[in-house]
């Protein structure tokens, strides 16, 4: 095979990968132990980001790794149905098509019918882009999650969760999204810091009561004191105040204890009807934040719903599911008569039929009902006012939630939805990881995960959608519900209830969220519950999976939800290890974003985009149009060239030498070009092997080596495999990138290739021949030690480098990783100690000829004192030392030296003549001005040594202590090399 003469990842990185697929390489091979890892399912909707690729980056080494370490490897594939976001791209592109269509006007049937069009053209974009980047994983077994395999799975975990109890319909506060009309998951609400106000309303004591109200400073001093006959909220939502069910007060709170167990009007409403509620006491109000008492709308938000639920308190529904005040239920004056029952403590039961909305604001948005209540409490004088007599509304900025698909504010709506009971699936879930039968990598994150499991509420699993996982409930005309794995099965269990009479079932319409089914992922994409699939599939040795490689943010989402429902359903763990990745944040630190402008895509950088394509990338389809300018000129400025082709390699390498134990990584261009000139090293090394090697020259077995240099290289090869095993093994991608990219360029391509081409220039035939073998012998196992993380370069080069070898394999792939000890590296430990040293003289000779300007081309004479070691060093790498140091004579010393520019290595002392080299008086100018520019820095640093006092820190002093040192090392220099010019 002849390699081309430039590294050019685009002209082979397309055709390896094609052949390996092809291959069944990807597949489970061997009887070896099994090591499996589980795709986190991207979802279908989705394009390859830089997240993805960081964490496909990462699974891939650790697949390619076990699989050459003869494991029976499986990187289980698949993608996520993505309820909402697919939802919202069929209904994007209905509205494109022009023909009126819509998800509603289609209704169920035939709108999920478009759902699975779309699917079968362009719902595998992500797993094309996957490919590019080299990702071996096994695309014959992928899982979608609405294929039959994974349905049946998750239909049949519901049915067991809910005939354990675990599972029950109930009526509770949700994250609402009032545009696509369903529940959403905290995951995919985005808490946004926005311009609001704070509205300060006196809530009137029920029958004209008064109390004293006091406050006093820190130190008990009265500071006010004055008759109140009401008490002080403030609010930032006051459309809510319509739904409130008491006002609270903390326990300790001096200042309204007289009140607490009273009853206060809630300064809105028809007067004739004006409602009244208790004022309670609970821990949650804070006394030191703004008037210590606070409203209890248990309906619409999440705190005041537990303070609700605490003290028995009606919950107040006033919005429909579009984030309108209702229209519907009874009139206000039945619901403020209710409601009034209830506050004087009597048991009202149901309240779901309530609208306590008034006639005048049925119906009207929530903002519009918001403005209509602010003024008719302002018109009342009932708003607290400031000293002007104005009404206090301060302008703050409030932090309010955001749906992440549509954008719009999410409402806390209590609604009828279906749950999971989770506090014994959450101890249970705990254990598993305090025990270590699930490892989190880095061991810090079991903070956060108990955290979590420790604070866990009921799960919600229902989404009111129509793609997804159909909840498998039935209910009759009477609401009683029937859990089946199959209609015809509900039909069984209705009838049995009906004494024999089959009566009329409707199916449950919401289905359940996605991170229900991908909960079940590694169980359900092998086989389970089918005992037939599971053996087919190999359930039983690829469960428990080896390591689970996914990011911090969704460890309670999903990490924590499989190992409470593998071990619920199937009793086992789903994986051993967690690595737990950080994010990849841009070049700055910032989190990339659509909005911000500074979103890379990873094909960009494997393939190259020019700049005004990169531009309309990142302009088109902003939820904000006018930031476009802002993004295009920053986009121009960054990259006025667009992104230069970098191959996935160059990437991959990248990613792997930022993958610091769960830290946030900051995304360098500039480190995926120096990477890709990394790979263009390692190719322009492999060149030179070839080139000094016959056609035909095949080498057998291990080298024997007969020169220092190849024992030397060969001792930091056995190293490099065990670091490389190590590092592999520790999840530290970070040190295994570092170690490779040391091991490859600088004692491989620079040091090796340096110190071999004496031997192969000499006359010494046998020299020559044991160092091209030993140099194609650590090439070759270079490559294979490279390969899980540049995968397609090794490969290409391998192809090269391995018949020469006698190596006959189809890929690399399925090669044996190097390992440690293949080689007697402790019989080599004097060669690498020479070696070292002579590393070291060559770099001290190379810096005085680089100080002094002498041309590279050019021979100087070299005087050396030093011990009968180096001495006898000397001797033996006299030949290497006048090649590589372009050196006309090498010459013991006794005495002092002539004028020359010095070095030392150990206890040897190295002088370069400067006779001849250099201008003598020029040389001289030259160093007195050094001396005086060192002097004086030497006297600034004694000054401020001199003038710190106590207050100084210890580590500013020691910093100039240390400066102080440095100066008169190069002082004490400097003055013996100026003695010496005379």
């Amino acid at each position: 095979m002849t390699l081309s003469t430039g590294y050019d990842p685009k002209t082979f990185e397309t055709r390896l990968y094609a052949q390996w697929e092809a291959s069944g390489v990807f597949a489970p091979q061997g009887d070896g132990p099994a090591y499996t890892i589980l795709l986190p399912p991207p979802n279908v909707t989705g394009t390859l980001h830089m997240g993805h690729a960081f964490q496909h980056t990462l699974m891939d080494a650790l697949v390619r790794y076990h699989r050459m370490r003869g494991f029976r490897t499986l990187w289980q594939m698949g993608t996520d149905h993505a309820g909402i976001a697919t939802e919202m791209v069929v209904g994007r592109n209905l509205a494109l098509e022009g023909k009126g269509e819509t998800r509603d006007s289609l209704g169920r049937e035939k709108f999920i019918e478009k759902v699975w069009e779309w699917k079968q053209q362009s719902g595998d974009t992500i797993e094309r882009q996957m490919r590019r980047l080299g990702a071996s994983g096994d695309w014959s077994r992928s899982v979608f999650t609405m294929d039959p395999l994974a349905s049946d799975a998750v239909t049949e975990a519901f049915v067991r969760l809910f005939e354990a109890g675990l599972v029950y319909r109930g009526k509770r506060l949700v994250n609402w999204d009032p545009v696509l009309k369903t529940a959403i998951s905290d995951l995919e609400v985005e808490n946004r810091e926005v311009p609001g106000h704070m509205w300060h309303f006196k809530y009137p004591l029920a029958g004209g009561e008064t109390y004293e109200y006091i406050e006093r400073d820190a130190d008990g001093n009265v500071t006010l004191r004055e008759t109140r006959d009401y008490i002080a909220i403030a609010t930032t939502r006051p459309e809510t105040m319509l739904g409130d069910g008491a006002v609270a007060v903390h326990p300790s709170d001096a200042r309204y204890a007289p009140i607490v167990g009273k009853l206060c009007e809630i300064p809105v409403g028809p007067k004739a009807h004006r409602r009244q509620v208790p004022i309670i006491a609970d821990e949650y109000p804070d006394p030191e934040f703004g008037s210590g008492a606070v409203k209890i709308t248990g309906a619409h938000d999440f705190n005041d719903y537990q303070v609700a639920k605490r003290h028995g308190i009606p919950l107040y529904a006033l919005m429909d599911e579009q984030a309108r005040m209702r229209a519907d239920g009874l009139s206000y004056e039945d619901s403020a008569a209710v409601a009034g029952r209830a506050a004087r403590g009597e048991d009202v039961g149901d309240v779901s039929a309530v609208n306590l909305v008034p006639a005048e604001l049925r119906g009207l948005d929530r903002y519009e009902a918001r403005a209509r209540v602010v003024a008719e409490i302002t018109a009342e004088g009932l708003a607290v006012t400031d000293a002007d007599g104005e009404p206090l509304v301060e302008s703050k900025p409030i932090m309010q939630p955001f749906g992440d698909r549509s954008g719009q504010v999410i409402e806390p709506f209590l609604t009828d939805q279906w749950f999971v009971e989770m506090e014994g699936l959450a101890k249970r879930g705990l254990e598993l990881v305090e025990s270590g039968e699930v490892k989190l990598v880095p061991p810090n994150w079991i903070n956060t995960y108990r955290h979590w499991l420790e604070n866990i509420q009921d799960w919600t699993i229902s989404r009111q959608l129509w793609w997804g996982h159909r909840i498998p409930a039935w209910f009759d005309e009477a609401g009683n519900v029937y859990v089946a794995r199959s209609e015809s099965d509900a039909r069984v269990q209705a009838a049995a209830r009906n004494g024999g009479v089959e009566p009329a079932l409707r199916q449950d319409p919401d289905v359940l969220e996605t991170w229900f089914s991908s909960a079940m992922f590694p169980f359900s994409t092998q086989g389970w519950p089918d005992e037939d699939a599971m053996g087919e599939l190999g359930f039983d040795v690829a469960l428990p999976t080896s390591v689970l490689v996914t990011g911090f943010d969704i460890i309670f989402f999903w990490v924590a939800r499989m190992i409470m429902m593998t071990d619920r359903l199937v009793g086992r763990v789903p994986f051993r290890d967690v690595y737990i990745t950080g994010l990849v944040r841009d070049a700055h630190g910032q989190k990339m974003s659509k909005s911000k402008g500074n979103v890379l895509d990873p094909i960009d950088i494997i393939d190259g985009i020019d700049i005004d394509a990169l531009v309309a990338k990142r302009t088109s389809g902003l939820m904000k149009p006018q930031d476009a300018p802002r993004i295009e000129k920053a986009t121009r400025k960054e990259f006025p060239q667009g992104i230069n082709a970098h191959g996935a390699d160059a990437l991959r390498f990248t990613m792997a030498a930022l993958a610091g134990p769960g830290r946030d990584i900051k995304f360098d261009l500039a480190r995926a070009e120096g990477y890709k000139n990394f790979c263009n090293k390692l190719w322009n090394a492999t060149r030179f092997a070839l080139m000094n090697v016959g056609d035909d020259v095949v080498f057998e077995g291990a080298p024997q080596p007969t020169t220092d240099a190849e024992r030397w290289i060969l001792a930091q090869l056995d190293r490099a495999c065990a670091e490389a095993a190590a590092h592999l093994d520790a999840y530290r991608f970070d040190l295994l990138a570092q170690g490779l990219y040391e091991f490859a360029w600088n004692q491989l391509c620079d040091w090796f290739l340096e110190l071999a081409k004496p031997a192969l220039s000499g006359d010494d035939a046998a020299a020559a021949n044991t160092t091209r073998h030993t140099l194609f012998h650590v090439l070759e196992a270079v490559l294979r030690l490279l390969h899980p993380l540049v995968p397609f370069v090794t490969e290409e080069l391998w192809q090269a480098v391995a018949p020469k070898l006698g190596k006959t394999g189809d890929t690399i792939m399925t090669e044996a990783y190097p390992q440690a000890g293949e080689i007697d590296a402790a019989a080599f430990a004097r060669a690498e100690a020479d070696v070292e040293w002579l590393k070291d003289v060559i770099s001290a000779l190379r810096r005085i000829r680089s100080e002094l300007g002498v041309s590279p081309a050019r021979q100087v004479s070299l005087l050396v004192r030093g011990s009968t070691t180096d001495d006898a060093r000397i001797a033996r790498f006299d030949a290497q030392l006048r090649f590589l140091c372009r050196l006309e004579r090498i010459e013991s010393l006794a005495g002092e030296p002539p004028a020359a520019a010095p070095a030392v290595v150990g206890d040897l002392q190295l002088f370069v003549p400067l006779e001849g080299l250099v201008d003598l008086g020029a040389e001289r100018v030259r160093l007195d001005k050094e001396l005086a520019r060192v002097v004086a820095e030497k006297g600034k640093s004694e000054a401020k040594l001199a003038k710190f006092g106590g207050s100084v820190p210890p580590a500013v002093v020691e910093q100039e202590r240390q400066r102080l040192a440095d100066w008169s090392a190069k002082l004490e220099a400097l003055t013996a090399q100026r003695t010496r010019l005379g």
